[in-house]
């Protein structure tokens, strides 16, 4: 807009002012109606009427998240709020392991959310007094596709699969999530996972740490329990634990030792052998809890849920020597998971979820049976978690005391091997007047141990559980002294 220098400046001044307010009335407009757009969105992902659900003052959101709009790739998850003040709680993304095993039925419903499904005829959900949206605002995700009701319409997409793409994916739902729930944008942002989320953790944590300037996420750490982060050290720490604990023979033993280098990728005829002598004896004792009982149940090998490593082909070595698809997590009940199994496949719940949109062919499972072959997967995350302590993000570590899948032993190999300066070595913490378990403070680094508590620790140790998560959001050590 141009004007002469005998133009009134008055009536140029008035120009600039309507040009002003159109420009300006054009971007609130656009805001409302992206404000409108996002409230929609977050209404229609709403939980309203979930079978069998206490009453509870917060609410939750589930649905789908498009990750690949090309290739059709949708990932599922289940949101809940924070139960107090959720405006002022940070932000806390859930991931289990497998790979292919789901967070919704392992960590949102036997372990750390809300609502446990219970045996019963009729849909029931029992509250979790224990679940961590006391500390945070809780995001669980089915990650990658063909996990859960997490889905692709490109077939070839699951033949694919590995670190990298779920890594990628990951990464894109967060992106696209905080578009739907922008509020939780300016939150402060960790992950967390256990058992083979030791590699989708830190490698998401990665993406989000180095393109930290694009997508501007307030993302300030992340913690793994029970986590797999080395191979070798994974590997040699399975086997020093169960002759330490009992479960093997010294013959067996000794001879592992002499005949397996878990340094190498491939490894002898014999050491297999010797291997699956090993893995024998986790057919009549839980491998993921050594002193609980087995699940007895009828049901407990039909609903094809897993644990959360099973065989893939392709995967490191520690999680393809045994399928034990048919143990379940033990504890307090070990057939937990024949009733969330039962609960997510009951189709009222899963249009209560907004779940399975697409009509998939198979069951809801815990761990996919679709996913055989798992395309990368690094030997060591150990360099990536180095790399982010050394850029100043929070890191915890943690390890239930009595899994024998990935044992503390192997995570203190691991450790070691990271090479980072003691600051406070194994000191006890406090559960109450108990010890909860023990706790050594790294340069940039913090271990903790839970006394008595299996692969997925909060099963085992719920209240301890919670005093672990509200201390590593807080940046507190875990209380040094009984209270």
């Amino acid at each position: 807009m141009a004007f002469s220098s005998s133009f009134p400046l008055n009536i140029i001044l008035l120009y600039l002012l309507a040009f002003s307010i159109c420009c300006a009335t054009r971007t609130l407009g656009a805001r409302l109606h992206q404000h409108h757009d996002h409230m929609r969105q977050q209404k229609a992902d709403q939980v309203t009427g979930l079978p069998g659900q206490p009453p509870v003052s917060f609410k939750h959101y589930a649905g789908y998240v498009t990750v690949n709009q090309t290739h059709g790739r949708a990932l599922f998850y289940w949101f809940f709020e924070a139960i107090n003040n959720p405006q002022d709680k940070p932000l806390l993304l859930w991931l289990n392991g497998g790979p292919g095993c789901s967070s919704i039925g392992f960590g949102a419903m036997e372990e750390l959310g809300p609502f446990f499904p219970q045996n019963d005829t009729k849909p029931k959900l029992k509250f979790n007094p224990y679940t961590w949206n006391n500390a945070a605002n809780l995001l669980f995700l089915e990650s990658p596709v063909g996990v859960g009701f997490s889905y692709t319409n490109t077939s070839q997409d699951i033949r694919e699969l590995g670190d990298t793409i779920t890594a990628e994916d990951s990464y894109n739902f967060i992106i696209n999530w905080f578009q739907r729930f922008p509020q939780y944008k300016s939150h402060d942002f960790y992950i967390s996972g256990e058992s083979y989320a030791g590699h989708y953790v830190p490698q998401l944590s990665e993406l989000v740490f180095d393109r930290s300037k694009e997508n501007r996420i307030n993302f300030k750490g992340f913690m793994i329990g029970n986590a797999a982060i080395d191979d070798e050290t994974d590997q040699k720490g399975l086997i020093d634990y169960a002759w330490d604990h009992a479960v093997i023979s010294d013959r067996l033993y000794h001879d592992i030792q002499k005949e397996c280098d878990f340094s190498k990728q491939n490894i002898s005829k014999q050491c297999n052998k010797l291997l699956d002598e090993y893995f024998d004896v986790y057919y009549i004792i839980d491998m993921y809890s050594l002193y609980t009982p087995m699940c007895l149940s009828n049901t407990s090998s039909s609903s094809s849920s897993s644990r959360q490593s099973h065989t893939i082909q392709g995967t490191p070595t520690l999680f393809s020597r045994a399928d034990v698809r048919h143990k379940r997590p033990a504890g307090y009940d070990p057939c937990t998971s024949d009733y969330s199994y039962v609960y997510l496949n009951r189709p009222d719940v899963q249009k209560a979820l907004h779940a399975n949109v697409t009509k998939i062919s198979y069951p809801w499972s815990h761990c996919s049976d679709n996913i055989t072959f798992w395309k990368d997967a690094p030997p060591s995350t150990l360099p990536v978690i180095g790399k982010l302590v050394a850029g100043g993000l929070r890191v915890w570590i943690y390890s239930g005391d009595t899994d024998g899948r990935v044992p503390v032993t192997s995570t203190r190999y691991a450790l070691k091997k990271l090479g980072l300066k003691i600051n406070e070595d194994w000191t006890p913490w406090y559960n109450n007047q108990q010890v909860g378990g023990w706790r050594v403070a790294y340069d940039g680094l913090m271990f903790v141990t839970i006394r008595g508590a299996g692969h997925e620790v909060p099963v085992f140790a719920p209240r301890q559980s919670l005093l672990l998560v509200e201390h590593f959001l807080a940046n507190q050590k875990l209380p040094s002294k009984p209270f």
